[in-house]
């Protein structure tokens, strides 16, 4: 879909600044309600300026403030830790859309979907947060103050996450941080990774006989954290476990040689999804030994789920790869909502299905 981009002209005006690091950057155009776009900003920036990653921040504190001396807000405000599931906003909860629908702050993350963002109410201030492998647009410290400073003037703040915030998703630091200082905080669970690909591939992560276990493991150590890591993959070992992993695409030559000498059997079933869940969604299947190349060879990008272990091979998906003996597959996915519904007082179910037929 070809994406447009319209700035404000002071917004405009700091574009030329960007230059030399690489950032998918979010952004909610103020439009019609029928024509609202996400619009994804390929920047080049080692840093980006916070006029342009923080529009409007600096009007918007002293009216919530207003708000406040005036009596209509009494108190800090609410910051919700809000999981999105692993992209099909299908599978968000009720919660979830009913505080996307009425929050004054988003905090956001790259993995969250183009159409989950395009659910977000049209008032509401978007802020992105996202990281990625090789460039953070904010620090964990600074999105922390963020919360805080938008909660103290009693804004309603959603802090969008990909996923669960509590399964890889650094919530319990944002939770920690924000009680600590008085600030009330609630946790909107989202459907996990692990679950919602798992579910979409047909691979059971637990089957009597199987597989009587489940292991979720990251790929990514925190920095002077290898040794731990190291060790955890260790243990982790079973031939009765099915081994999940997050962040582990541009580890993974190093991940699988650590199981393999921690005892894992190299012919193990294994699969690396991207974009799971979405129309986008990639896969490549393979034995252990040979998946790190499959995945290199179809060029996989993040956000990408590994899953090992036995119970890939009841999937549909291991049955099509030993027929055609091709690692790699593809396949939309369709949205659990039903063509047509008038979701939220949008179309969207019918509205997604045109611009899947683009």
């Amino acid at each position: 879909m070809e994406l447009q981009r319209h700035l404000s002209s002071r917004t405009a005006t700091s574009t030329h600044r960007l230059s030399d690091a690489r950032l998918s950057c979010f952004r909610i155009v103020k439009a019609s309600t029928s024509q609202r776009r996400v619009k994804r900003l390929r920047c080049s920036a080692e840093r980006i300026p916070d006029e342009y990653t923080l529009p409007d921040v600096a009007e918007f504190l002293p009216l919530l403030e207003k708000k406040r001396q005036e009596g209509r807000v009494d108190g800090p405000g609410c910051v919700y830790l809000v999981g999105t599931g692993p992209g099909d906003p299908g599978l968000l909860t009720l919660r979830a859309v009913h505080l996307m629908q009425s929050a004054d702050v988003v905090l956001y993350d790259r993995l969250v979907s183009d159409d989950i963002m395009r659910m977000v109410h049209d008032e509401a201030r978007m802020i992105y947060v996202g990281k990625n492998r090789s460039f953070h647009t904010r620090t964990q410290t600074e999105i922390h103050q963020l919360m805080m400073q938008f909660a103290e003037r009693g804004a309603l703040v959603l802090r969008l996450k990909g996923g669960d915030p509590y399964i890889f998703g650094r919530g319990g630091e944002e939770l920690l941080y924000l009680q600590e200082r008085g600030i009330p905080v609630r946790c909107i669970p989202g459907i996990t990774a692990a679950s919602g690909i798992s579910a979409e591939l047909g691979v059971p992560l637990t089957h009597r006989g199987v597989a009587t276990t489940v292991r979720f493991l990251t790929g990514h150590s925190r920095e002077g954290g290898e040794e731990d890591l190291d060790e955890t993959i260790a243990k982790s070992v079973d031939p009765m476990a099915t081994l999940v992993v997050y962040m582990g695409l541009h580890t993974l030559p190093s991940l699988v040689k650590r199981l393999v000498r921690g005892g894992q059997s190299v012919k193990t079933p294994a699969v690396a999804i991207e974009r799971g869940t979405t129309i986008d969604q990639r896969m490549v299947y393979g034995c252990l030994d040979e998946l790190a190349e499959s995945v290199k060879q179809a060029e996989l990008v993040s956000p990408t789920l590994i899953i090992i272990g036995d119970v890939v091979g009841l999937s549909p998906g291991w049955k099509r790869y030993q027929g055609s003996g091709c690692a790699l597959q593809e396949g939309s996915v369709d949205s659990f909502l039903p063509k047509g519904i008038d979701f939220m007082g949008t179309s969207w179910g019918e509205n997604l299905s045109k611009e899947k037929s683009l």
